[in-house]
């Protein structure tokens, strides 16, 4: 594991414990030598989690599209990727990165991760996919999650592709020992 993208909030009205999260996450990366791979922005939980990863001598790269540049405040002490857009954007990060992580965000950070998941879902790649949930922040999305399978619109192996945690160590851990399923099959059956 030598790269993890993590999605989150750029947002500069997110809550201390959100922000202190993203920082410690920057932190562990760099202690685990785990390049981290982020949005680039120098605000928020984005910035926090950059200057977590710096502080630990952590490598660090952004990825930023030329339209939010000026928005998120690029920031000034990463090697720095500009792109045409966010879905370039989310290309780059996860060709940079060896398994996606994501913590509280707004609709951005969870158009990244759902599209991470489904990409996972569909066997695209078998790169693990996390959730830092601190304080509870997606206490009600794993329970949707939960109610998916329950109504047999999501199968539990995928629900399982899906690794969780609210302390960043043990969720560091759970990604460096993921192994994904096997869902080719899936992708096999003919159409009617």
């Amino acid at each position: 594991m030598k790269s993890i993208a993590v999605f989150c909030a750029s947002s500069i009205r997110s809550k201390e414990i959100y922000k202190e999260a993203a920082y410690n996450c920057g932190k562990a990366l760099a202690k685990k030598n785990i390049r981290l791979v982020y949005g680039g922005a120098s605000v928020g939980l984005m910035g926090a989690l950059a200057d977590g990863a710096l502080e630990a001598g952590g490598d660090v790269i952004g990825v930023l599209p030329h339209f939010l540049d000026r928005r998120e405040i690029a920031h000034k002490k990463i090697e720095m990727i500009r792109v045409k857009s966010m879905h370039e954007r989310k290309l780059k990060m996860h060709e940079l990165s060896d398994a996606c992580l994501t913590l509280p965000g707004g609709f951005g950070t969870m158009e990244e991760f759902f599209e991470m998941l489904t990409w996972a879902q569909l066997g695209l790649h078998e790169k693990p996919n996390a959730i830092l949930n601190v304080n509870g922040f997606y206490d009600s999305l794993i329970n949707q999650f939960d109610v998916m399978v329950m109504e047999g619109l999501l199968k539990e192996k995928h629900r399982d592709i899906l690794l969780i945690d609210n302390n960043i160590d043990a969720l560091i851990d759970k990604v460096l020992n993921y192994k994904a399923p096997e869902v080719k099959e899936w992708l096999k059956k003919k159409r009617l």
